[in-house]
């Protein structure tokens, strides 16, 4: 009888070991900024549609353009895809996102301020996510899949063809970096007496009372201000 209740013991050891493996959970240090940030996003609204004219939009990279549907394609595109390779993109996206926003901004622009403080949160929140992985893993090879799109923003913009630029509204794209955020980081944003699952699409269109037709692929010029 000894021996079977080694055996289970050591499984049971072994099943302790694989967990940190397995399950890529969120460092709780990160948690503090990414409400923080979660807090500013919750004026998006008021700054990002009401004080832009109607139909403005930005012109940004194909993959500025990072919604929850994109996750879900990258997870079936490759097999075993870490969370931490999705969350390393996600801050890599919404740097150039922000910044894009900021400069077509200007000074005395009522969005302005808002703006550049959401940046300094966003920053404040990616200097953490860097100080709570170990230096290897920023040096990781990423996979093919992922290193296109990386390659792609990275990419001096007058390289860029012209066919990979979209114009986007600045609303939808902190939009998407508000609903990508909560699915990446789930566990900063998720509570015990809800069980949402924020990686659904549907999940992100809650609360709309109507649908609006969406900016992320039209044609058009930039209004000027």
């Amino acid at each position: 009888m000894v021996q079977p209740s080694l055996c289970f013991l050591g499984g049971l050891l072994g099943l302790f070991l694989m967990a940190p493996v397995l399950m890529a959970s969120t460092p709780a240090s990160m948690c503090t900024p990414l409400k923080t940030l979660n807090d500013s996003l919750s004026h998006r609204r008021r700054y990002m549609k009401h004080n832009f004219p109607i139909n403005y939009a930005i012109r940004v990279h194909h993959e500025e353009i990072f919604k929850l549907s994109n996750i879900s394609k990258m997870k079936l595109k490759v097999e075993g895809l870490d969370e931490l390779v999705l969350q390393r993109l996600w801050f890599q996206v919404n740097q150039g996102v922000l910044k894009k926003i900021i400069r077509v901004l200007p000074e005395r622009h009522p969005s302005r301020p808002y703006t550049a403080e959401l940046e300094r949160r966003f920053r404040d929140a990616e200097g953490v996510f860097v100080q709570s992985h170990p230096a290897e893993v920023f040096q990781q090879e990423l996979p093919e899949t992922i290193q296109d799109i990386w390659d792609q923003l990275t990419e001096e913009p007058d390289r860029v063809p012209e066919s990979s630029w979209r114009f986007a509204s600045p609303k939808s794209l902190v939009d998407n970096l508000c609903h990508t955020m909560c699915c990446l980081f789930w566990e900063c944003f998720s509570s015990t007496e809800s069980s949402q699952d924020y990686c659904e699409v549907s999940h992100s269109k809650k609360g709309r009372k109507t649908q609006s037709p969406e900016l992320e692929t039209a044609p058009t010029e930039p209004a000027e201000w």
